[in-house]
């Protein structure tokens, strides 16, 4: 064999050997996205477990409800009272997950508030008072969720009057 021929065959082998590492290196790689793939569906599966769970015993109770209505095995008074019930159960649940309602305000505020309706104001002093909360705002880590969505009373509004 000559020298080039040698070298050829130096050169093709280190090829090969080259070819092997990348296909082991490729095997590793593709294990390894597999792996990551698999540990952040389950990290996100873990993290939403607890909150699903709560929502399927939320599901139940208002399956009960529902059952219970159709079989009109409740008074008015009991309706009233098992529906109260499933909302403080709601409440609850957002509770569990730093989410909390707005507190009550009687003047209108834009950081906490989206005025949806304007009622015009009998008297000056009576301007920007909510007159109704419409949906309940939430805050979760004293951020706003969703901005409490109320009606206004707003003064000098009854002739069509623009005001800001």
């Amino acid at each position: 064999m000559t020298t080039t021929e040698k070298r050829i065959e130096e050169i093709a082998a280190m090829l090969r050997e080259r070819s092997r590492q990348d296909e082991t290196q490729q095997k590793a790689f593709d294990t390894l996205y597999e792996e990551l793939k698999q540990y952040k569906e389950d990290f996100i599966f873990q993290a939403e477990k607890p909150f699903l769970l709560d929502l399927l015993l939320f599901y139940d109770s208002l399956n009960w409800f529902h059952e219970s209505l159709e079989r009109r095995e409740m008074s008015p008074d009991v309706v009233n009272d098992s529906f109260q019930y499933l909302l403080d159960e709601f409440l609850e649940l957002l509770y569990r997950r730093d989410v909390i309602p707005c507190e009550g305000s009687e003047r209108f505020d834009r950081k906490v508030h989206k005025a949806v309706r304007v009622t015009p104001a009998a008297k000056p002093e009576d301007d920007w008072k909510v007159e109704a909360v419409l949906k309940r705002g939430f805050l979760r880590n004293d951020k706003i969720l969703r901005a409490e969505e109320v009606s206004v009373y707003r003064y000098g509004t009854e002739n069509g009057e623009k005001r800001e």
